[in-house]
């Protein structure tokens, strides 16, 4: 078994899987020619490139680590510390020591929502990472169910992202629902989410609304609201504001003031109303926000010294992070911007993950978020 100490984890990219695996072993200080590792469980993240290799890929790591149990999925994007790997072939792996007694794989082939209790060893999980097929009618429903299975309520996770199928990993490669594995009460971590959006003007009440069309905002015609809380420049503009300007629902009973963005789809200007990304109803509450570099890194470095007070002196042993596709270089800058501020306010520790189509965490989807989940050292140091 592993020692009390940092997560063997390695990343890379290559001409093909082959190239790419054997330098993340490397990296992890697994030999190439044996089963130089034991751990118990493992978390794999792999470029949609890669994707009709991910059963070879899966293959040699049950070969060459002795690791049975794996879970992870496809991202068009991967995360590692202080690296990103866009739009390239690559994988990112890390391996953990957890007690097989307090985690369970499990796969999300039936829906949740008539589904049995799920038990470890007996017992209620406590918390859960989670992987959701983007293909999924009812993700949002199952997203909700499992958490509430769950003794916490909590799960973070994210949702595939790919130009394939979006596999996912589950001790084998599966699809559909979601999938990943669930973790007791025994296994110390800490979460928390970043936003990539900044509130602009104040809270409204929707009225008049239809499926996702919002005719009124506080009793005035929507589209009037907008204007006025988006400035008359970009109220000039309205198409150009779209890729600017976005909804944002608050989340109910949430003492964080978390919400959920949502894109602004599109406007009528003779009847003043607009169309958004979700299903919404009368007396709901709605603002609009901004989406832009400076903001998402203000909230983001906000994140990390929250969680680094969590923390509170414990060895971070590794971390799992879900980042939307509408962030990394196109919202931080080059040069892996996103995960070098990351490694910049906590430190040097195994990091993967993946930039997802959706990022869940607690109950709820959310999008152009950061989720970062860290597997802590139970004794302070």
């Amino acid at each position: 078994m592993l020692n009390k100490t940092l997560f063997p984890y390695g990343h890379a990219s290559g001409k093909n899987w082959q190239q790419a695996l054997d330098a993340a072993l490397s990296m992890a200080h697994i030999d190439l020619d044996s089963t130089s590792l034991e751990g118990t469980l493992g978390f794999l993240y792999v470029s949609d490139i890669l994707e009709p290799d991910l059963p070879l890929i899966l293959e040699a790591l049950h070969t060459r680590t002795s690791v049975s149990h794996w879970t992870g999925c496809v991202g068009i994007g991967i995360c590692a510390t202080a690296q990103e790997y866009l739009d390239q072939p690559a994988l990112a792996l890390m391996i953990s020591d957890i007690p097989e007694s307090d985690f369970a794989i499990f796969s999300g082939m039936e829906p949740y929502l008539n589904g049995a209790p799920l038990m470890i060893q007996g017992e209620i999980p406590y918390f859960a990472v989670v992987h959701g097929d983007v293909e999924a009618s009812d993700l949002s429903a199952l997203v909700q169910d499992l958490a509430a299975k769950t003794s916490s309520g909590f799960i973070t996770g994210g949702i595939s992202s790919t130009r394939k199928s979006g596999a996912q990993l589950a001790d084998k490669m599966v699809h559909g629902g979601l999938s990943g594995v669930l973790f007791s009460d025994q296994v110390a971590i800490a979460t928390r989410l970043s936003q990539g959006c900044s509130p602009i003007g104040p809270l409204h009440t929707i009225g008049d609304a239809k499926s996702n069309i919002v005719g009124l905002l506080d009793k005035r015609p929507a589209l009037d609201v907008l204007n006025e809380d988006i400035g008359e420049i970009l109220a000039r503009d309205l198409q150009r504001a779209a890729g600017f300007i976005f909804v944002a629902l608050p989340v109910e009973n949430n003492d964080r003031g978390d919400y959920t963005v949502r894109n602004l789809m599109g406007v009528d200007t003779d009847r003043k109303l607009m169309a958004i990304g979700e299903y919404v109803q009368d007396g709901q509450s709605l603002m609009f926000c901004k989406r832009d570099g400076s903001s998402a890194r203000e909230d983001l470095i906000r994140m990390l010294a929250d969680i680094r007070n969590l923390v509170a002196g414990r060895q971070i042993r590794g971390g799992l992070y879900f980042s939307c596709l509408g962030r990394g270089e196109s919202l931080f800058g080059p040069d892996s911007a996103e995960l070098r501020i990351i490694q910049e306010h906590l430190g040097d520790f195994p990091l993967v993950g993946f930039f997802a189509n959706g990022e869940i965490s607690h109950d709820k989807i959310y999008g152009y978020t950061g989720v970062l989940t860290l597997f802590l050292d139970s004794v302070v140091s």
